[in-house]
């Protein structure tokens, strides 16, 4: 099956994916994380630096039940465009739904 490439839209979504992931993450180890989602620490590397940009759901959901993040967290965040002069981290308001217990 030939894969065809990435749009810009679907590159940026993924490099938004990454740096949700990086943030939620924390001082956790990308090895502690990978393993307790059941994924190799390649695989997270690859994603949270946006090298993967369209991962399996299995994973994303995998990963997000590790970090304590919603699903819904993680869709409202990689599907919201850049506001112009923004920084490209988490927008506060995924803060404090990452850190909400």
């Amino acid at each position: 099956m030939v894969r065809l490439p990435l749009t810009p839209a679907e590159v940026e979504r993924g490099q938004r994916l990454g740096a949700l992931l990086r943030q939620a993450r924390g001082r956790r180890s990308m090895l502690d994380v990978a393993l307790a989602a059941g994924i190799s620490p390649e695989t997270l590397r690859k994603i949270e630096s946006g090298r993967v940009a369209t991962p399996a759901f299995p994973t994303i959901a995998a990963i997000a039940d590790i970090l304590g993040l919603s699903l819904d967290t993680v869709w409202a965040e990689i599907n919201q465009p850049e506001r112009a002069g923004e920084d490209r981290s988490v927008r506060p308001v995924a803060r404090a739904a990452l850190f909400a217990s």
